[in-house]
């Protein structure tokens, strides 16, 4: 399977118009956290050195396929002092399958504060997915053998009152990446659509099967970090209802430091009889 370094290789063909790569993948859609990192690439390549980005917003509009690359055509919507934003939009076939706001920021000094990080088990005491099969943290190791999950059990899960879906995961890739900060940004866009919708079927396991997809996905950066080195995603599910479920992840390193926060509404409705397909 492709190498993250692959994945986030993108093309110039034009004054801000790129082309994604195709890396190779068992699955039947273009992964959502590929195109919405090779996005960001996009986006980065076309703002100042100065400018870190802080934040970015997407929607999935169609399935993109796997075996076709995806161009990316990035709109420089403003250039200030302080902020600067990047629409960005992921064509394949002549239609849109999705599309981005990325806003970058200089970094001012400001007050500090942050939640702190759940009390969960450490990943070396936590079973390699590799070891599992039949499971999904094994399945996942089939399509990203680069990337190192290592999922908390359910009875040790640091569970919070009230909270309805809820599920933790350590990950990392398992090799070296670049010191460039911007980086291990665009590979934590990419790892942050893993797992998450996953969280809104906690309570559901044992009914009916479902059919998922994500349909839009927000993303903050808020301290820097490593992506090659443990990172605790903190997943939860607020709401579900009417075939999409809501979710929400916090990514925390191993020191305990916040250093990212994901929003996501995926597809989870009843599989439909194949009569009922479109």
């Amino acid at each position: 399977m492709a190498t993250i370094h692959e994945v986030l290789d993108i093309e110039r063909i034009e004054n801000d118009i790129f082309r994604g790569s195709t890396p190779d993948s068992f699955l039947q859609r273009t992964f959502g956290g590929q195109v919405a990192a090779q996005s960001l690439v996009a986006a980065v390549r076309t703002v100042d050195s100065g400018y870190v980005v802080h934040s970015l917003h997407g929607y999935f509009i169609r399935p993109g396929k796997p075996e076709i690359p995806t161009v990316y055509l990035v709109d420089r919507i403003r250039d200030g002092r302080s902020f600067a934003t990047r629409r960005v939009t992921g064509v394949q076939d002549g239609k849109v399958i999705f599309f981005m706001s990325a806003s970058f920021h200089v970094q001012d000094a400001g007050p500090e504060h942050q939640d702190e990080m759940p009390a969960v088990p450490y990943p070396e005491d936590l079973p390699d997915p590799v070891a599992l099969e039949g499971s999904m943290a094994a399945w996942h190791a089939r399509e990203w053998p680069d990337w190192d999950f290592r999922q908390i059990p359910a009875a040790s899960v640091d569970k919070r009152p009230g909270v309805a879906a809820q599920q933790q995961i350590w990950i990392r890739y398992r090799h070296a990446l670049p010191t460039d900060p911007i980086f291990h940004v665009c590979v934590l866009t990419y790892l942050s659509d893993m797992t998450l919708l996953g969280s809104a079927r906690v309570p559901h396991a044992s009914g009916p099967h479902t059919q998922g997809a994500s349909l839009d996905h927000a993303l903050w950066f808020l301290r820097p970090f490593r992506a090659d080195e443990w990172l605790l995603y903190d997943q939860t599910s607020p709401s579900a209802g009417f075939g999409r479920a809501f979710t929400q992840g916090r990514i925390f390193d191993r020191a305990g430091n916040l250093v990212a926060a994901v929003t996501q509404e995926g597809l989870m409705r009843y599989e439909r009889p194949p009569a009922d397909r479109r």
